[in-house]
């Protein structure tokens, strides 16, 4: 993955650090779950407009979220901030892979049965 579209969730890092102790939000932990569905590769490999469109949209949400945490006051401005990031990244994704399916490019899902 790049470096680029990790920085500003780096920068979270100190803020991070100081809260560490105290147990994630539940808005947290649900933003979490989407930064680990942030497609790190190109629908059918194909690098276009709407793939660079997804990309900057993530990093624009990342970055308004180290915004929104910096500038949160108290509990409920973090809890607003982590369900807007959370909320944003889904929307980003499924507009994506909506836009795709409209061009003819479906998303593979690979099931692993034990």
């Amino acid at each position: 993955m790049n470096i680029k579209f990790l920085l500003p969730l780096l920068a979270l890092g100190a803020a991070g650090a100081a809260t560490a102790a105290i147990p994630a939000l539940a808005e947290e932990r649900l933003a979490r779950a989407e930064e680990a569905r942030i497609l790190t590769s190109p629908i059918a490999g194909i690098e276009n407009g709407l793939w660079f469109d997804y990309r900057i949209d993530i990093t624009e949400a990342q970055e308004e979220l180290a915004s929104d945490l910096r500038r949160a006051s108290d509990l409920e401005d973090r809890r607003d901030a982590w369900e807007e990031y959370a909320r944003e990244l889904k929307h980003e994704r499924e507009d994506y892979i909506h836009d795709m399916a409209k061009r003819g490019y479906r998303q593979g899902n690979v099931y692993i049965d034990r």
